[in-house]
């Protein structure tokens, strides 16, 4: 079996972050774009991680560490806003919260 390449790595993080992308135009529910974000997220990591391994160095890997702390910080202020949503209009569905009044 042949090793990865540097194609095969940004190829896959091509196709997450395209599935991501339409996800979060095609898909209504907030939790689902929500996830959708996320995955587009994890997609430029992946490509970020596969650069620097094929060059050889540690500076993407040290970056998607601090990336990666952040998105923890994100997911969690991210689905309080979305739990407080629900609360207040009883609904995740984006067609329903298009208005700021109520």
């Amino acid at each position: 079996m042949t090793p990865a390449t540097l194609n095969d790595y940004v190829l896959i993080s091509a196709v997450l972050f395209a599935i991501g992308f339409f996800g979060v135009l095609l898909r209504r529910n907030t939790l689902v774009i929500f996830m959708s974000l996320e995955l587009m997220l994890v997609a430029s990591t992946l490509a970020l991680v596969a650069f620097s391994r094929f060059n050889g160095t540690m500076d993407g890997n040290v970056f998607v560490f601090f990336i990666l702390t952040v998105a923890a910080a994100e997911v969690a202020v991210g689905l309080a806003i979305i739990v407080a949503l629900f609360r207040k209009r009883h609904t995740v569905q984006v067609d329903e919260l298009n208005t700021l009044k109520n």
